[in-house]
């Protein structure tokens, strides 16, 4: 089974990847993750996205492509895997899609959590003064102004990808306001059966 994961930063799109992967065996994919793991190691795509990055570029579709197609040929996404929020643009989109269905695969839901953004900065500002009242490091991507430009981004490409979903008959809203275990029966009620 192969999910697209979407929602704002701070929507529980890692808690419910974490449970996803408990029930099923599903392993996420993090566009972040994957680079700096790339970068860290010296692969060819490492190297490659690294001088784009120095570069202030973004990373290009069939970069992130062929991070997603490297993970899925390791062996603990033999069950499939959850793309959180790896998928930006219909180009990645449909490049995904072609890939998967090479390999007799194909993208199962498209989850989008659905959360109030007030809601979602009063959260991270409340988990940055409790970071910072044990005297941690606030993590870059708890700063509140941080987190607001990347819901800003995310809006632009779910604006785009959200239709392209729809239209696939994949995406199903998910209301990522309710407590934990309802946002994972609703999420649950949308994937096929196994």
């Amino acid at each position: 089974m192969n999910i697209i994961l979407m929602g704002p930063p701070g929507a529980g799109k890692g808690t419910q990847s974490k449970i996803l992967f408990d029930k099923y065996g599903l392993v996420t994919f993090s566009t972040g993750d994957e680079l700096r793991a790339h970068v860290k190691n010296g692969t060819e795509i490492g190297l490659k996205a690294k001088a784009i990055m120095d570069a202030g570029k973004l990373v290009s579709d069939d970069i992130i492509v062929a991070l997603i197609e490297h993970r899925l040929e390791q062996d603990d996404a033999k069950n499939g895997i959850i793309l959180d929020g790896a998928v930006r643009t219909i180009g990645q989109a449909d490049a995904v899609i072609a890939m998967l269905e090479k390999r007799g695969q194909k993208i199962d839901a498209a989850l989008d959590l659905v959360v109030d953004e007030n809601a979602i900065l009063a959260r991270v500002e409340k988990r940055a003064a409790e970071t910072a009242a044990k005297g941690e490091t606030v993590r870059k991507d708890d700063q509140p102004e941080v987190v607001a430009k990347r819901i800003n981004e995310y809006k632009d490409f779910s604006a785009v990808l959200g239709p392209y979903f729809e239209k696939l008959g994949l995406l199903h809203h998910i209301d990522g306001m309710k407590p934990i275990d309802d946002v994972t029966r609703q999420i649950e009620a949308a994937l096929p059966p196994l």
